[in-house]
């Protein structure tokens, strides 16, 4: 067996490389650069962490935020590997007791911010030891065209070549486009590196698209359902936010939050609480998750539509990172596409200040290019999987069967008398003498009289009132059909307004029906996937793990994954022998907790 399949039983527990993990290892050990674009869950830290373990010397892992370091750190050292972390949260006494340490070659991995490759204290460090492997890990940060841009990260290539000996340097990132890619070897100045870009597809988790009446109402349904298990619920802006985890912890649902406008402290404790278990859903902003290494989610929800794909491919694949079945659920509203466009349009003006003002416009267009791709994934019938993929540049041969669009049939339905109405409120808007948008269309459908609607006097219209009982979700759906049978536009850029086209008038006037395909309710494809532990049994393993994570102050996914959890109800281990066998539990986890373990099953098999 080769040197790194010994590794990788020994101290992962698996007796086989995941697709593409090997290649990359290979290179590595070879002394190549390279540059690995992998999904979140394909296992990418073991791609660097092998090869680390077997390069003479330490491997610097440059990392964007403390929680990644932090959890990083402590799967190593559950796993028997000798790593550490240099960040903020040390006292400079921890600091300089790490750097001691590490010279005397007590770790194989030094995780660190790009900030302390400047500071004198690490670069004296440096000097001293032997660097085998600069690891880059979400290198898309180094790219302005990413979706995460840091500054820091544009140090690197700079402390590299001001090493004596240039070592192998691996950069690795969940995503990237070709242009992003192109930016991380030029700007880490990668020499001649081996690129690998996997399949995005992961087949665990199911992806659905629901676009609710209420979406509290959806969510705490959706949420109620999962009770017991892990799950984030993300939210588009900050006051979001506050109101959906203060609905949740309302509603009995141990929720709590995340957003960048909080105390540092409260962030922490937070953050701990989902990570512990102790509030298992988090509700929060994208400024959470890069970086959090917790296997157990079993679910992401998005209250809002994020702006683009990536975002979402990176958000929604926080969920089953230990390979569980899991879901993946977005709650699309008409809303939330004209916030994002109108925050693209009217964003920070310091955002981009480097750029010139033909790349800022560039940016902008590039941005409402995404946001039209991300409306298509939601709002699209068929395959969302395949959508998705597409958006890679990867195409599946056939639909997954693991989404709402395949699982989900639909129906026909007769929208011609509302389609009437609407068409009929476009015209006489127009010749009340103002050109509208979706949102004044809307309210004046719907009876409401907004200062605009009263201001403008279009509350005297006719059609005034004539869809009352309709949402905002339902029209929308009515709209983009109008649209794409091409009898409405919609015209300018910052807010766009209707407009009929000649196609319309065979609708309008009666003389052709129009029908939408409306979904049925669909079901996740995967669910006996999660029963098939006796939940008795993966409990009571749940509650142990607990334990002895406490006794430890660690997560405790870190000590054994839902995954490990569920094979050891499948396989009922009563021996150490047994117990080696079971995928993901390295030998010192054996050594360690397998007594523990072995009792549970055994007290259980006794009751049987």
């Amino acid at each position: 067996m080769p040197d790194e399949l010994l590794l990788l039983h020994e101290y992962f527990g698996h007796t086989a490389f995941r697709p593409s993990q090997q290649e990359v290892i290979s290179h590595l050990l070879s002394g190549q650069d390279v540059l690995a674009v992998m999904p979140t869950g394909a296992g990418k830290s073991v791609c660097y962490q092998i090869p680390a373990l077997m390069l003479e010397g330490v491997t610097l892992v440059i990392s964007p935020l403390i929680s990644l370091m932090k959890d990083q750190v402590t799967a190593l050292r559950q796993n028997g590997i000798g790593a550490a972390y240099i960040n903020s949260s040390l006292t400079r006494e921890q600091s300089a007791e790490v750097l001691r340490r590490g010279a005397a070659g007590a770790y194989k991995l030094i995780y660190i911010a790009p900030e302390r490759l400047e500071t004198p204290s690490f670069q004296r460090f440096c000097q001293q030891i032997s660097i085998s492997m600069v690891t880059v890990d979400e290198a898309h940060c180094v790219s302005q065209w990413g979706h995460d841009f840091r500054p820091s990260y544009l140090q690197i290539a700079r402390f590299v070549e001001g090493l004596a000996v240039r070592p192998v340097v691996s950069a690795f990132t969940a995503t990237a486009t070709r242009r992003v890619r192109q930016d991380i070897r030029s700007l880490l100045k990668l020499n001649r590196p081996h690129e690998l870009v996997t399949s995005f597809n992961r087949s665990n988790l199911y992806f659905e698209v629901q676009r609710p009446e209420d979406k509290d109402e959806a969510l705490l349904k959706l949420v109620r359902d999962r009770a017991g298990d892990s799950g984030i619920v993300y939210c588009l802006t900050r006051k979001n936010v506050e109101q959906v985890c203060a609905l949740l912890c309302r509603h009995g649902v141990p929720a709590t939050r995340y957003h960048a406008g909080l105390p540092t402290e409260e962030r922490k404790k937070n953050q701990e609480d989902f990570l512990f278990d102790r509030r298992p859903v988090m509700v929060a902003t994208n400024a959470f998750g890069m970086g959090i290494d917790k296997s157990n989610v079993n679910y992401v929800i998005h209250y809002n539509m994020p702006a683009n794909m990536e975002s979402y491919y990176q958000e929604a694949g926080r969920a089953g990172r230990d390979g569980s079945a899991a879901d993946c659920i977005l709650l699309y509203g008409p809303r939330d596409l004209r916030l994002i466009r109108y925050l693209i349009q009217n964003g920070d003006t310091r955002e981009g200040a480097e750029l010139t003002a033909e790349e800022r416009e560039m940016l902008r267009r590039n941005r409402l290019r995404q946001l039209d791709q991300m409306e298509r994934y939601c709002t699209g019938g068929g395959c969302l999987r395949e959508r998705m993929l597409e958006y890679f540049g990867e195409r599946l041969e056939e639909p997954c069967g693991n989404c709402s669009g395949c699982l989900a049939g639909y129906e026909d339905v007769d929208v011609t008398e509302e389609a009437q109405k609407l068409l009929s409120c476009v015209v006489r808007v127009e010749r009340a003498g103002y050109r509208a948008g979706k949102a004044l269309v809307y309210a004046v459908l719907q009876g409401k009289n907004t200062g605009a609607v009263s201001r403008l006097g279009l509350d005297r219209l006719s059609t005034f009132g004539l869809l009352k009982g309709l949402s905002d979700a339902h029209l929308d759906i009515l709209t983009e059909r109008l649209t794409e049978r091409g009898m409405l536009l919609e015209s300018g850029d910052s807010i766009p307004v209707l407009e009929l086209t000649a196609r319309a008038k065979p609708v309008l006037f009666g003389r052709q029906k129009l029908t939408v395909k409306r979904r049925k309710p669909a079901q996740p494809a995967h669910p006996a996937l999660k029963s098939a532990a006796d939940p008795v049994l993966l409990d009571r393993l749940k509650e142990l793990r607990g334990r002895l994570g406490q006794r430890q102050s660690v997560p405790g996914f870190a000590i054994f994954s839902d995954a490990v959890l569920r094979e050891i109800c499948k396989r009922l281990p009563t021996t150490q022998k047994e117990l080696r066998g079971i995928s993901g539990l390295s030998t010192a986890k054996c050594d360690r907790y397998g007594e523990d373990v072995l009792a549970v099953v055994r007290a259980y098999l006794a009751e049987k």
